[in-house]
C-alpha cells in the first residue's frame, strides 16, 4: 500500500498541471484579421513574395534614383618611346 499511492501521485501529477484553455472569442468580438496582401519573404532577386490567398497585389514601390554620370576624363597623351628596346619615355 506505500509503494501505491506515491505511483498514483506520479500518475496524475502531469493531469494536475496542465493549464486551463481560454474559451474561444464571441461572435460579437473583434477577431485578429490576418493580411493576405502582406508580403511574406524576398526571392534570391530581392522580389518581394505574397500569399496566393491575396486577391488584388499592391503596386510595386518606385524604382530608386539613379545616380548621374560623370563624363569621362580627358585621355592621357599618347607616351613616345624611344631608345634601346623602347626603354626610354618621352612625353610630348
Amino acid at each position: 500500500m506505500k509503494k501505491i499511492v506515491p505511483v498514483l501521485l506520479l500518475m496524475t501529477s502531469p493531469a494536475w498541471a496542465q493549464t486551463q484553455l481560454t474559451p474561444k472569442a464571441a461572435k460579437g468580438t473583434a477577431a485578429r484579421t490576418v493580411d493576405n496582401c502582406a508580403p511574406i519573404g524576398r526571392t534570391a532577386k530581392g522580389e518581394l513574395v505574397y500569399s496566393i490567398k491575396c486577391d488584388n497585389m499592391p503596386a510595386p514601390p518606385p524604382p530608386a534614383p539613379q545616380a548621374e554620370v560623370a563624363p569621362a576624363p580627358p585621355p592621357e597623351p599618347e607616351v613616345q618611346r624611344s631608345g634601346i628596346f623602347g626603354w626610354s619615355y618621352d612625353r610630348r
